[in-house]
């Protein structure tokens, strides 16, 4: 029986690299990419159709529907209404400080990797794949709750039981910093140079939000070119 796995694929840094890894190792994989109504959405989308075309992969996008709320007249609000993260387009600035807890917090969009992987869970199992993989790491653990191992583990828990065990979350990644990431992906060919990571989703990286210093950093530390085009050098 073939290893077959839908990646949760964002077009970021982290998820190609990820790709491009089980592109090595599954038999099959497809890309799946999710619209939840972030600012940077649309430059990540574009990274992710000109990465999955040229690593010849199957790729998916979900786009999380409008909701309707109660009342006369019924009203339909966007997820940037249903969900507050100033990482959304409804929310306030994206903050340019130093990549850390208190600086980040308020990019949090609640749950979110819960909601992919939900969706995510549904999808493989609906094409008859056996695995699920999320590209979260050790760099995310204090930022992000719904990135850490308890989480993780307890996701893989209920994807178990609520596909009757067809279906294993694959994490591997979980463990490792961002600059091991680059390191791994410049290693195996990932295309770094086409991702996207900046939360402002401007025409370039910006250079100064926290993921572009994070991003910056992460090259620095792995001893591997940055190939990105930023706005600010500094």
């Amino acid at each position: 029986m073939k290893d077959k796995a839908v990646i949760i694929y964002s077009g970021g840094l982290d998820s190609t690299v990820l790709l491009t890894q089980c592109r090595k190792e599954y038999d099959e994989v497809i890309a799946l990419n999710f619209d939840y109504g972030s600012k940077h959405n649309r430059k990540e989308r574009e990274a992710a159709r000109k990465i999955t075309e040229l690593l010849n992969i199957p790729y998916y996008e979900y786009d999380i529907p409008t909701i309707c709320r109660g009342g006369e007249p019924h009203k339909f609000v966007h997820t940037v209404d249903f969900l507050r993260s100033d990482l959304l387009e409804s929310g306030g600035e994206i903050p340019t400080e130093e990549y850390n807890a208190e600086n980040m917090e308020k990019t949090i969009v609640p749950f979110r990797n819960g909601i992919m992987l939900s969706l995510g869970a549904g999808f493989t199992e609906s094409i008859g794949f056996g695995r699920i993989a999320i590209a979260n790491h050790a760099g995310d653990h204090t930022i992000y709750p719904d990135c850490r191992p308890g989480f993780i583990k307890s996701c893989r828990e209920t994807i178990k039981r609520g596909t009757d065990k067809r279906i294993v979350l694959h994490a591997p990644f979980q463990y490792l910093t961002k600059a091991e990431i680059v390191k791994l992906g410049s290693e195996i060919g990932a295309p770094l140079e086409l991702t996207w990571s900046c939360y402002k989703g401007e025409e370039y990286h910006c250079g100064m939000c926290a993921t572009c210093r994070e991003r910056k950093e992460a090259f620095n530390s792995a001893g591997v070119f940055d190939p990105t085009v930023y706005n600010s050098t500094k």
